[in-house]
């Protein structure tokens, strides 16, 4: 068993990124108990800040993921550092970094899904092409981005690779709450999976993000939330729960692809 936080902070348009980041260790510092701590998606600027994309990109090393990554070795905490722009040569992703509770890198994840709905993501970042799942002390971790709950394919080629927890980093806006939340549920259950969502709070750009980061259990049940206020959600998992629910009701030991389609 082990201890998650998701820190569901504030985005605005009056912090600096050197603010967020001060402010982001002083949430971890207050969540040092926790031996998984969660990020939202681009929270270092801002997902709706288009215009600072180019500007304030960063290598893998950079200071974002350096500066949390000393902090996670700190207080010995495992830490989804949610996403930053990362410039990989000409080209710009939405990245996210897993690291262990020494602060090292221990998984990469490139969002495959970009959001072309009201936002410019498609048109400045570059999709990444691989999913993610890495093996840790808590579990097997399956890495995915916001919009990547919609697209059920990611999350069960996921499994076939042996996640038992999804984290998922994101900025998902207002007014969609319904679908988050049948969304986050949906992924969880027909995988039996944990789930573990981190979403953001405040108003960026003048867009209301949703908030309500989530913790679905592998039966789809939810076993904490939050409302669309800044907040920490945390929740106790225990990852024998996954085989269990496995055992109990074995639905992924019936799954067959010997069928076609209709002519």
């Amino acid at each position: 068993m082990f201890k998650v936080v998701a820190l569901q902070l504030e985005i605005n348009d009056r912090q600096s990124k050197k603010d967020r980041i001060q402010f982001a260790l002083a949430q971890m510092e207050q969540s040092r108990e926790a031996d998984l701590i969660l990020f939202p998606e681009l929270w270092n600027i801002g997902y709706f800040s288009f215009d600072l994309y180019e500007e304030e990109c960063e290598t893998i090393d950079g200071v974002t993921v350096s500066t949390i990554a000393e902090k996670a070795r700190e207080i010995n905490s495992f830490v989804f550092a949610g996403s930053f722009v990362e410039q990989v040569g000409k080209k710009l992703y939405n990245t996210s970094v897993m690291l262990d509770n020494r602060g090292k890198i221990i998984a990469v994840y490139r969002k495959i899904h970009l959001f072309s709905y009201g936002s410019r993501e498609k048109e400045l970042l570059t999709p990444g092409c691989e999913a993610i799942v890495v093996e840790t002390e808590i579990g097997v971790l399956g890495l995915s981005t916001c919009y990547d709950l919609r697209f059920p394919e990611l999350y069960r080629f996921m499994l076939d690779q042996g996640a038992e927890i999804f984290l998922v980093t994101s900025a998902w806006p207002f007014p969609r709450w319904s679908n988050w939340l049948v969304l986050n549920q949906a992924r969880a259950l027909e995988n039996s999976c944990y789930l573990i969502s981190c979403n953001c709070a405040g108003i960026n750009r003048g867009i209301r993000f949703l908030g309500h980061s989530t913790v679905v259990d592998p039966r789809g049940i939810i076993r904490a939330s939050s409302s669309e206020e800044p907040c920490t959600v945390s929740f106790t998992v225990d990852r024998e729960q996954v085989h269990q629910v496995r055992s109990d009701f074995s639905q992924l030991n019936d799954r067959t692809l010997d069928f076609k389609g209709l002519d």
